[in-house]
């Protein structure tokens, strides 16, 4: 399958929504209460990314990556939110998911790979990302892009359930 990255417009929102639903039920099974999974709505998550997309501060940046029907996976990433990891300019990468029946076959890295290249272009020197405590699937494939736990930890509110996330740090 050949693979496009460009970036996300309005018309990709749906596609995204699904992917990242479905990323969520696949990746997070056994982490994350399955009710709380269940729960998950494809039309929720396109509301509230409908909502955020349209937003005119925002100042992340979305990427798809297309297949042969449309998107089959979707980063997005920006400046590091919060209080900065090091004295450097840090981006962040907010959401990586690809299409669960695509895994493995190097589309993750494909817009991990591309958003790198555009934080490079923007002036960051660093990137940050979080990872959900007990995802030793997504934990490899970070390190293998050469990110690194710094050693901090975050608690991350979901409606009733807080998760643990791990800060991973990678030189750009």
């Amino acid at each position: 399958m050949t693979i496009t990255v460009r970036e996300m417009d309005g018309a990709d929102i749906e596609a995204v929504s699904a992917i990242r639903v479905r990323g969520w039920q696949a990746a997070y099974a056994g982490l994350v209460p399955r009710e709380y999974l269940d729960a998950m709505t494809v039309e929720e998550d396109a509301e509230q990314r409908r909502r955020w997309f349209s937003r005119p501060e925002r100042t992340s940046r979305d990427l798809v990556a297309l297949g042969g029907s449309g998107p089959v996976g979707w980063i997005a990433y920006g400046p590091w939110r919060g209080e900065p990891p090091a004295a450097e300019a840090v981006g962040e990468v907010y959401a990586l998911y690809v299409s669960p029946e695509l895994i493995g076959t190097g589309i993750g890295r494909r817009l991990l790979d591309e958003a790198h290249a555009r934080m490079r272009a923007e002036g960051f020197t660093t990137s940050a990302l979080w990872v959900l405590a007990g995802n030793e699937r997504g934990r490899r494939f970070y390190e293998r892009a050469g990110y690194r736990a710094d050693g901090e930890a975050r608690d991350d509110p979901y409606d009733t359930i807080v998760l643990t996330e791990l800060r991973h740090l990678r030189a750009l």
